[in-house]
């Protein structure tokens, strides 16, 4: 059997699924058109069931079980959204599911895969502790474990959404989606490439990975998947240390590139996101944006950026939207040291308010390390229109003979 799965193979997984998934909308996007320089439009997979496109690869897998292999139940790992894909699965197959999940999953992942039925074990710091433990209890108790990328049909069902991909949008010339363990991109890279050929044409796939959990780059480089140390990324939907084998066979011979993305970029796009789409998406899921915004992706014809999810806690969204400002020079914190005299406070709010900014939040303080008795800091969170207005206000400050320092978030 050929590594990579043919195009017979992906359609038929399509039509099997098709009263399982959403055929999701895919829209065009100005503000990222006028960025890239070329038309670019997006594919909503953050309005999918379960809130992201894992639901295609866990539901033609669990699919394709034997009923003495469903009788036996399945176990997944995930922090979040592979989980909720496996759990609504199983429930629709009345198939008993246990799903470990790592200790510190997003609220709302935990609550949903719970809602779907699934019993849920909290344990480890890590996605990868949980796949160990969850190939434990598959050894120990006969249950199916259910990998959420590294297995051929797992590769499959994703690959349904490549199709999905040209049927909306036949012209497009290059896709832009993350990467984490790898099933997204190999199944969708796989599957439009076969198709284009069909079409006699050809489509670029680039694969965006948070800077901080890279692992495909130097597994491209020594020719097979590698482990790396991962660092903390908001990105929690492609923290992965190491590539599956099954897809990284995929993504050697069929993705034409492989860019990063830093923190920053990946909360900007979310903004814009927000802002210029109104829509919602999880970190994760905004990798391609982040990769077209940031400079990673050059222009050669209408792109397609995967909205890959959309499941995120508010409480990580108010962050990431507070952090996203802050990165694209819309918010800025200072502290200014000031002599401790009546007038000074409202002095600097005369000069923030003339040079047009807005002060959000203030804190004033005589306590602190290496203050003199006659001075106090005021801590203020300021409100801009951008990088060179925060440099104006600040300069603002500056001539009326202030300090402000700049606190980095």
């Amino acid at each position: 059997m050929s590594a990579v799965p043919s195009l017979t193979e992906f359609q038929d997984a399509a039509r099997s699924l098709a009263e399982v998934i959403s055929h999701t909308p895919t829209l065009p996007s100005r503000a990222l058109s006028d960025a890239l320089g070329a038309p670019v439009l997006l594919k909503m997979e953050n309005l999918q069931r379960t809130g992201s496109f894992k639901i295609r690869g866990a539901a033609y897998r669990l699919s394709r079980l034997s009923a003495e292999e469903r009788s036996r139940g399945v176990v997944a790992a995930s922090a979040g959204n592979h989980a909720q894909g496996v759990a609504l699965a199983a429930q629709a197959l009345g198939i008993p599911a246990t799903i470990f999940m790592p200790l510190g999953v997003p609220v709302p992942k935990l609550l949903a895969t719970r809602g779907y039925g699934a019993e849920v074990v909290l344990e480890g710091e890590t996605v990868a502790t949980s796949l160990r433990l969850a190939a434990e209890f598959a050894e120990r108790t006969g249950a199916v474990l259910i990998h959420p990328f590294d297995h051929r049909d797992i590769v499959i069902g994703q690959g349904t959404l490549g199709l999905e991909l040209l049927e909306d949008a036949p012209e497009i010339d290059t896709v832009v989606l993350g990467i984490g363990g790898g099933g997204l991109i190999a199944g969708v890279a796989a599957a439009v490439k076969a198709k284009a050929a069909e079409l006699g044409r050809t489509i670029r796939v680039i694969g965006v990975q948070a800077e901080n959990a890279a692992a495909v780059p130097p597994s491209l480089a020594a020719g097979e998947p590698v482990d790396i140390v991962t660092r903390p990324t908001i990105a929690d939907g492609i923290l992965v240390a190491r590539p599956g084998a099954v897809p990284f066979e995929i993504i050697k011979d069929l993705v034409d590139e492989v860019v990063t993305v830093s923190d920053d970029d990946l909360a900007r796009a979310m903004l814009v996101l927000l802002e210029q789409a109104k829509v919602v998406v999880e970190p994760a899921g905004a990798a391609g944006v982040a990769a077209i915004l940031s400079g990673r992706v050059s222009a050669t014809g209408t792109t397609m950026a995967v909205l890959s999810g959309g499941n995120i806690d508010p409480l990580l969204l108010q962050r990431v939207v507070s952090h996203g400002l802050a990165a694209s020079g819309r918010y800025l914190t200072i502290r200014i040291p000031l002599p401790d005299r009546p007038g000074q406070l409202a002095r600097v709010s005369e000069l923030i308010a003339e040079a047009g900014a807005n002060v959000i939040e203030a804190m004033h303080t005589r306590h602190g390390h290496g203050l003199q008795i006659s001075e106090v800091i005021l801590e203020l969170s300021v409100e801009t229109r951008g990088a060179d207005h925060s440099a104006h206000t600040l300069d603002t400050l500056r001539r009326a003979g202030f300090a402000p320092i700049v606190v980095q978030d």
